[in-house]
């Protein structure tokens, strides 16, 4: 691994160097006679007016920088050869960029755009002035805003010629007329509005009626600053030569299901009618016909849907006709992989069932079978030196909320899921074995007016069964009463979990925020006198002769996205979590503590090598145990950017750790303290690259320790300061991003 980082950071440097005095020759294919774009200045004469959202409408953008410093993928480019013929200079040419030539004619285009957004947003006396600078063939392209004085909304009036209409938007309250006099004049101002009508008509019942039907006449004040606006609702016209008349408003007469074949449909006709919005005397609704679109998109057994509706001669009423083409219900897989822990080399597979359609009502059914084996080295005093591992779950989905008194309205203004899932997990080790029986009953589901989705684990149940622990790993560990650790001891004792836990996530535009709570224990805590339920000798309650654990857990998450342009964002993460074991239990399964480090977390230490506190770790091989706490603090800035191709990268910066809330002799310096803990917070910094294929990221994070708590005093506290590779340097892989 040692010699893989070192390979891995010498190929990067070389990389870069390589690169950088590529970037030197940009010029080499640049023809006589033509100009490479250095740079796009736009400003304003007008210190206080911001040019930001204005850049996009610039038609030539020079060559992308390396985030935002250094022209790289140029660079690349550049290193290629002109003979074509060669792979080599293909391929350097495939991932890296082209010079951006300067075209006049784009420049003319963009002093247009320009001024047109300026108009557009009520600046109705503004220029833009255009010139160049050019020096050893590079130009740097320079716009000059003189945006004058903004214009501003005066009297707003409207003419509705449809009666009908007419009512129906004067039943609409105040406040819903966004126009108000005073307000900026912008164009955009004036198409909101011109949506927002169309939209609510749209889902009035009015099929035919769309923007074009509303116009606007804007009158600007002599000698002032300001626009009369009058809106005109014209009435309906099947064409421009027909005659007018009202707009004609349409019912659903009925709705019919057919399949894209001759074949029936393979689903239950209650299920057909509860994914379909609309209903038969209802008002046409464009909304509702989105949300029928989308209810059945989500049905494994449903391969797409196409819905149409057709006029019912001479009257208003239209039927709608929804066409459904079906998966095909069974499907079988099979997953190979290898593993690799810690040097000790391994295999697993799984084999897996879906039927998409169990009981005709598109519910997944899922049957996983999975087995593992891993030869262990380095243990010494054990019979046995392998680990294998098998494991069955099955997972039963049903597209729908599966529960009683409900009202309609709200199974239709949410799209869920539930699901029951049963799983048996066996594990045999060198130094023990363990069973692991889990069954649960839980709901998914989205609001389907707001960016907001929940989660509620009705009841998760586990049972931990450890029949054989070797004579050595008691010895070694739990019996010896120099190593008397609570928190192994506890997670090698059977257990028996009973939690229930809601879940909240709502994001909107650059901001993100994720919660979550969860307790188990409580309620038979509650029935434990009523049940009779037996006491072990450590005064535990049990349930079958099991000590139950009986904790609550919160976590909250938030992720806040600085998009500069479309190559360059600054994302900021923080996120927070505490635990506490009480009642039944003194300790937190180990399932459920926190841990630090890796790559979704402080990206300078591997996994569960952080924490808690300042506690300095052994190396031992139970250290995964007592780098664990109960509480967790995630601090991270993350600067990302596109380089070439597939190819994006990441300059971050991260900060965390955890703590116990109890002290605990095995975690020396672990407790958390209001006086100290901030002294223990953990920092690193780091380089990552990504290779985005749309559909998923392959992400590799090299992080540096740059503050390390576990050394208060001497100069390792401050590996930023006296950095060492081979104590500091971490490289993670995942897929995915981290926040």
């Amino acid at each position: 691994m040692r010699l893989y980082t070192h390979f891995l950071v010498r190929l990067m440097v070389a990389a870069v160097v390589v690169t950088m005095m590529a970037a030197c020759d940009t010029m080499k294919f640049v023809p006589e006679g033509e100009v490479l774009l250095r740079k796009t200045v736009l400003i304003a004469d007008d210190p206080q007016f911001s040019t930001a959202s204005l850049r996009p409408y610039l038609r030539q953008k020079p060559n992308a920088k390396w985030f935002s410093l250094v022209k790289l993928p140029l660079g690349v480019y550049s290193l290629a050869g002109r003979d074509t013929s060669k792979w080599i200079n293909r391929t350097l040419m495939n991932i890296g960029e082209p010079p951006v030539l300067y075209d006049t004619l784009k420049a003319q285009q963009t002093v247009a755009d320009l001024r047109q957004a300026l108009l557009n947003r009520g600046y109705m006396q503004a220029s833009v002035e255009h010139h160049t600078e050019v020096k050893n063939r590079r130009l740097t392209d320079i716009y000059v805003l003189h945006p004058g004085r903004q214009f501003y909304i005066g009297q707003v009036k409207y003419d509705i010629q449809d009666e009908q209409i007419q009512t129906i938007l004067a039943q609409q309250p105040s406040t819903s007329w966004p126009l108000k006099p005073g307000m900026p004049f912008t164009v955009n101002g004036l198409e909101a509005e011109r949506n927002r009508l169309t939209a609510l008509l749209a889902d009035s019942g009015f099929y035919r009626f769309h923007k074009g039907f509303i116009e606007f006449n804007a009158d600007t004040v002599r000698n002032g600053f300001y626009v009369d606006l009058t809106m005109t609702l014209l009435p309906y016209r099947e064409n421009p030569r027909a005659d007018a008349k009202a707009h004609p408003r349409y019912r659903i007469r009925e709705v019919n299901y057919q399949s894209n074949d001759s074949s029936a449909i393979p689903l239950r006709q209650k299920v057909l009618e509860n994914n379909t919005i609309f209903e038969p005397g209802e008002y046409y609704s464009a909304t509702k016909l989105k949300r029928t679109y989308a209810n059945f998109s989500r049905l494994g057994a449903v391969r797409y849907t196409n819905i149409r509706f057709m006029d019912v001669p001479d009257t208003t009423l239209l039927d709608c006709n929804i066409q459904l083409s079906t998966n095909k219900p069974h499907t079988i897989s099979f997953s190979p992989e290898g593993t690799n822990t810690a040097g000790d080399l391994g295999a697993a597979a799984s084999l897996t069932y879906q039927n998409r359609n169990l009981f005709r009502g598109s519910e997944l059914l899922s049957v996983q079978l999975r087995g593992a084996f891993e030869a262990i080295t380095g243990l010494e005093g054990y019979s046995n030196e392998n680990y294998i591992e098998y494991g069955a779950e099955a997972r039963l989905q049903f597209p729908r909320f599966m529960a009683p008194l409900l009202s309609r309205r709200f199974l239709r203004n949410n799209s869920a899921t539930s699901e029951l899932s049963v799983s048996y997990n066996l594990q045999n080790r060198p130094e023990f074995h363990r069973r692991l029986f889990s069954t649960a009953w839980r709901y998914r589901w989205n609001h389907t007016d707001r960016n907001l989705s929940y989660k509620l684990d009705l009841i998760d149940l586990s049972y931990i069964y450890m029949p054989w622990i070797s004579a050595k790993f008691k010895e070694d560990y739990l019996d010896n009463t120099e190593n008397r650790n609570a928190i192994l001891r506890y997670n090698y004792e059977d257990l028996f979990i009973m939690r229930i836990g809601f879940g909240v996530s709502y994001s909107i535009g650059t901001h993100a925020i994720r919660a979550n709570i969860e307790t188990a224990g409580n309620l038979l805590q509650g029935l434990a006198n009523t049940l009779h339920l037996d006491r072990n000798s450590e005064g535990q309650y049990t349930l079958f002769k099991i000590a139950y654990a009986q904790y609550v857990k919160g976590d909250f998450d938030y992720t806040k996205a600085f998009n500069f342009d479309e190559h360059n964002s600054l994302v900021f993460h923080a996120g927070f979590g505490i635990a506490y074991p009480y009642g039944n239990s003194r300790v937190l399964p180990f399932e459920k503590r926190y841990f630090s480090g890796g790559a979704n977390s402080v990206r300078g230490w591997g996994v569960r090598r952080l924490g808690p506190g300042s506690y300095k770790g052994t190396d031992g091989s139970i250290d995964f145990i007592n780098q664990t706490g109960d509480m967790r603090l995630d601090l991270n800035l993350e600067y990302r950017t596109y380089l070439f191709w597939k190819l994006n990268g990441a300059l971050f910066i991260d900060a965390g750790n955890i703590w116990t809330l109890r002290e605990n002799g095995a975690q020396e310096g672990g407790q958390f303290r209001f006086d100290e803990f901030y002294k223990q917070i953990a920092v690193s910094y780091g380089l990552g690259f990504r290779l985005n294929f749309d559909y998923f990221i392959l992400r590799f994070d090299m992080g540096m320790k740059a503050i390390n708590p576990a050394y208060e005093t001497t100069r390792e506290h401050w590996p930023l300061l006296h950095p060492k590779l081979s104590r500091d340097f971490n490289f993670h892989f995942a897929v995915g991003m981290p926040f």
